[in-house]
């Protein structure tokens, strides 16, 4: 069984078990969160398409960590101008784990 859930204006494919990096979610580590945006279920039922989503289908997880991502760097230039501007930037994830995907 999996399903397809948005969150964080983007798409993750997930089944029990799976281990996902996702944008920041409010909870501490431990907490459980419901993620109600499926656009896709595949179980016994056959597979269910949303039109955006599922109606009553949930995917639970559990929050395992909160941290920052890898470092992008953001630099900008104008040639023949003297410009350029160099920014860093990091994404706060969360870390989840899937423990249900209810349909």
């Amino acid at each position: 069984m999996f399903a397809v859930i948005k969150t964080g204006s983007k798409q993750y494919k997930v089944e029990v078990g799976t281990v996902v990096d996702v944008e920041k979610l409010n909870g501490e580590i431990g907490s459980s969160v419901s993620l109600n945006d499926v656009l896709l279920v595949s179980g016994e039922k056959g597979i269910a398409v949303g039109q955006p989503i599922v109606n009553g289908a949930v995917v639970n997880a559990e929050i395992v960590q909160q941290k920052k991502g890898p470092k992008l760097i953001i630099f900008k230039k104008r040639r023949r101008q003297g410009y350029h501007l160099k920014k860093g930037h990091r994404q706060e994830l969360t870390r989840i784990k899937v423990t249900e995907i209810n349909y």
